[in-house]
């Protein structure tokens, strides 16, 4: 097996209009995502490890959030996990692989969970 690095990105929440619970009432539903971002590693990191040698965390939230975008609807979550992987790819070409998952916090009744898991490879 090959050596990875994964940077992560857990239970993030942001309010995006997507499914009937958006159509019905117009108004954006909370999702919580986590996001896996999978790249291949240094071979050694020491204390002196540039920062850009890895990738900011904060890009990870950016594509769940600031990089949706504004007023658009998506009719499936599953096109809200592809934008992010979409996001991504084209943010970094050393990712090789993304994983969103997406809760839909607003349909949960008894507090289970309720959504998708999204992976996709670099093509």
């Amino acid at each position: 097996m090959n050596d990875s690095l994964i940077l992560e990105v857990a239970d993030f929440e942001y309010d995006v209009l997507t499914g009937i619970y958006s159509e019905e009432t117009g108004k954006p539903q909370p999702l919580r995502f986590t996001i896996q971002v999978r790249m291949k590693p240094l071979a050694h990191y020491d204390a002196d490890t540039s920062l850009d040698d890895s990738k900011n965390y904060m890009d990870l939230k950016f594509a769940a959030s600031e990089a949706l975008p504004e007023g658009v609807h998506f009719k499936l979550i599953e096109a809200v996990a592809d934008h992010v992987c979409e996001t991504l790819f084209l943010q970094d070409k050393r990712v090789e692989a993304v994983t969103v998952k997406i809760v839909k916090l607003a349909i949960a009744e008894a507090g289970e969970k309720i959504g998708i898991t999204l992976h996709r490879e670099r093509r």
